[in-house]
């Protein structure tokens, strides 16, 4: 045992396995290397510092106005992005790299091309607005003017107010009809109109509401506009309705006019003498054409500028993100006495200390400061944050695991195994080599879509590689066999496999070396016997898995060196599920290897209900009856091992320990065995026997229960094996074949395109989505129940490349 202890401690510690040491560092930074010496730590990534300020709002921190100056150029950069992208243009994907600025010179040319670019928007917004306006009133003078007959007796022009012409007599009576106006001579009515345009989608209802305002007495003419017109307030092109409206009466105008404003209708003048209206035509094209001249200037001068600022985005952007990050980094930073220095703590790896204090050195020298930063390792009460070095491969298979909980500082990692596992189980539902090739081609081709699934492209590629295993396993190639690896050891007793009432297959020949014989296929014996051999795996699986799983349990025990959880917690649980379920397994290995015809539902039931019966022709090896009668003995026992020991030493050692008997046990390993790993109790807290009982009682209960569950639930490996394997068979001989023995290419041509979808969006969309999911939850509930806490909490580094546009 000596022996063994000494060569698991001998073995080389793994990156992956624990979390690195951590260190909880403290430092003293005079002020005026503050600001470099934070930028250099946050150029190297590897300190996160812990807030001192905690009960202090944002708003009565040191460095608050820095922060808030930052905040503000950020809002300015992000009006530039904005407008850059309004505009249509790209921001420089090459940025111009200028010399380093200040943040106060960055201040004022941040502020400079802001009033810039408002006033150019206020101007543009001006012109487009009376650009608009000219535009209106000439389709109002060119569509108006044909509703209008010129009159032969009105000789003289007069002067005309401009939101209006109107044709009056004194001498008329406003009671009078429009018809009756009609009759009359035009010097001797008193009609009047109004012209202008509006929204083509509101001119049925203002029609409507001017018929109603006016009872009747009006004549309503429109026309469409025929050109689309910028909407000032959306900045979306709209089609317009030019619209005359005749009417008789200052109370009719009054109505008119506030109908037309509130319809958002603009009026324009129409001059009766067609003298004046081609004069005024061709006033507005001049005011028209010199407008879109000075426009288009405007939109090359905006750009211009929008594209010098473009160049320089990407560089201002980080600039100032950065140092809102130092600035916030400084506001957890508390003063000492003196006023001074800034007093920071943090956690950093161990091995990440010499880089930071060699970064800590280089800004005491860029910053001229005459004190140096005081740099040294303090004592920590509570849990260090958990740190894995990952890299790209890894790093997705770590995130499956944090996703159920960040792993306690130094516990046994579960990603390690997880890159195997994961993909293989996944692939045991999913077996299909045909399927799996699919799947090959996604994480080669679409591996930028995949990396937005947390970097899920190496998942997805080693889930496709191993389904291409196991695929030629069950020999299976969109549920078709193939002759891969020689020639089938059996044939028909019949003309047909499916003919055979009892023994369709005879071996004649030696086995098939890889996989599952293809004459299976088709045979009457094909469900049972892969209904058989799948269920058995899924068995062997799951208990390899959760024994793996206790045995981690064993090594998280040694590393904290807790003595009572490696004596009444793994040698309990390990005798308990081996007793039974790796006795069943052994049983299924047995009876592969011998072919022997034992009835293994009869064993297990009889093993509890009647364990001194003969077992008769379902005894596999000799011995087998008084080996049952030990485990079961062994199972029982496992059960109180599990629950009473352990909360009794536990008290017997807490009243040792503080009545004075034994001080001599502070020192020793065994008064560090006798805290449990997964207790955050102080040690001078009162110890609460009842509660630990409790705990240890709803523990023992859980994993005895668990034992017998979590063994049924890897069953689900082989129910979505099936599953998958059944629904390929359908959609290959339903629809594939089903079409192919029309000799029509069009049902043939729907039989494969019915094929295609079924596959790609059944089978390789929605079954992958299950079987991970499935896979998923076997890692998270059934193996890493039996050794994983997850209740550490992930270390989060001060670090610029971190730094993300939510942090704006």
């Amino acid at each position: 045992m000596e022996r063994i202890e000494k060569l698991i401690d001998n073995l080389p510690p793994m990156d992956l396995m624990r979390s690195e040491k951590m260190t909880l560092v403290q430092l003293i930074i005079p002020v005026e290397s503050a600001h470099r010496a934070i930028s250099y730590l946050g150029e190297l990534g590897l300190l996160q510092f812990r807030d001192l300020n905690s009960e202090r709002s944002p708003f009565q921190r040191t460095f608050v106005n820095q922060v808030k100056r930052c905040g503000e150029m950020s809002r300015k950069l992000r009006f530039f992005k904005d407008q850059i992208s309004k505009a249509g243009l790209l921001s420089s994907v090459h940025p111009v790299v200028e010399p380093d600025l200040e943040l106060e010179e960055l201040e004022i040319q941040l502020a400079e091309h802001e009033h810039e670019l408002i006033e150019m928007n206020s101007n543009s917004e001006k012109l487009r607005v009376t650009y608009n306006e000219l535009l209106e009133f000439k389709l109002v003078l060119q569509k108006a003017c044909g509703f209008l007959l010129p009159s032969s007796n009105h000789a003289v022009a007069e002067e005309r107010e401009l939101t209006e012409n109107i044709y009056s007599n004194d001498d008329y009576v406003e009671t009078a009809s429009l018809l009756e106006q009609e009759t009359r001579p035009a010097d001797q009515s008193g009609l009047r109109f109004i012209s202008g345009i509006i929204c083509k989608s509101k001119a049925l209802r203002f029609e409507r509401m001017l018929f109603r305002a006016t009872r009747g007495n009006m004549l309503f003419n429109q026309a469409p506009a025929g050109e689309e017109i910028m909407d000032p307030l959306s900045a979306e092109m709209v089609e317009k309705t030019v619209f005359v409206v005749h009417f008789s009466g200052e109370q009719a105008r009054t109505k008119i006019l506030k109908i037309c404003e509130a319809f958002g209708a603009n009026c324009y003048p129409v001059p009766d003498d067609i003298s004046k209206q081609r004069q005024i035509t061709r006033e507005v094209s001049s005011h028209l054409s010199e407008l879109e001249t000075t426009l288009d200037a405007g939109i090359r001068h905006r750009n211009k500028a929008l594209t010098s600022i473009g160049y320089h985005l990407t560089q201002w952007t980080s600039m100032v993100r950065r140092e809102k990050a130092v600035y916030d980094t400084l506001n957890m930073l508390n003063f000492d006495v003196t006023k001074k220095c800034l007093v920071g703590e943090g956690w950093c790896p161990i091995f990440a200390k010499a880089q930071i204090q060699e970064a800590l050195q280089r800004a005491t020298f860029d910053s001229s400061s005459q004190v140096g930063i005081i740099f040294h390792v303090m004592d920590a009460v509570e849990s260090p944050p958990t740190y894995f070095r990952t890299n790209h491969f890894t790093n997705a298979y770590q995130e499956i695991v944090d996703a159920y909980g960040v792993a306690r500082y130094q516990e046994a990692n579960p990603a390690v195994y997880t890159v195997v596992t994961f993909p293989f189980l996944f692939a045991v539902m999913f077996g299909d080599w045909g399927h799996g090739i699919c799947l090959l081609l996604g994480a080669l081709k679409l591996g930028s879509f995949m990396e937005m699934l947390f970097g899920g492209r190496y998942v997805l590629l080693l889930m496709s590689l191993f389904s291409i295993y196991c695929g030629l396993i069950y020999n299976e190639f969109f549920s078709v066999p193939f002759h891969i690896f020689g020639g089938s050891a059996y044939k028909c007793r019949d003309v047909t496999c499916s003919d055979a009432k009892s023994a369709g297959l005879i071996k004649f020949r030696d086995p098939y070396p890889f996989g599952v014989d293809p004459s299976w296929r088709g045979s009457r014996s094909e469900l049972p016997f892969l209904n058989s051999l799948k269920m058995k795996m899924s068995i062997l699986l799951g208990v390899a898995q959760m024994n793996l799983g206790i045995i981690l349990s064993y090594f998280n025990a040694r590393f904290f060196r807790s003595s009572l959880d490696i004596r009444y917690q793994f040698v309990p649980q390990m005798i308990f599920l081996n007793s039974l379920f790796g006795y069943l397994s052994l049983l299924i290995i047995i009876k592969w290897c011998t072919g022997s015809q034992a009835d293994l539902y009869h064993v297990m039931i009889y093993m509890f209900l009647s364990p001194t019966d003969d077992l008769g022709e379902n005894e596999l090896f000799w011995g087998q009856r008084p080996l049952q009668i030990v485990l079961l003995l062994l199972a029982l026992v496992a059960v109180p091992w599990m629950l009473f020991p352990k909360p009794f030493i536990l008290k017997k050692l807490h009243s040792e320990r503080f009545q004075g008997r034994t001080y001599g046990l502070l020192g020793s390993s065994e008064f560090d065995l006798d805290v449990e790993p997964d207790s955050a109790r102080d040690h001078h807290e009162e110890f609460n026997f009842s509660e630990v009982f409790v705990h240890q009682m709803i523990h023992s209960i859980e994993f005895v229960l668990g034992a017998v569950s979590n063994t049924a639930s890897y069953l689900r490996l082989w129910a979505l094996s099936l599953a998958h394997s059944e629904l390929s068979t359908v959609f290959y001989e339903k629809v594939l074949l089903l079409a192919w023995g029309y000799d029509n290419i069009v049902i043939r041509l729907i039989g494969l395109a019915v094929f295609a979808f079924a596959t790609a969006f059944i089978l390789l969309m929605m079954e992958t989505l299950s079987a991970f999911l499935h896979a998923l939850r076997l890692h998270w509930v059934e193996f890493q129940n039996k050794f994983y806490h997850g209740d550490g909490y992930k270390f989060k580094p001060f670090s610029f490349a971190l730094i993300t546009d939510d942090d704006d």
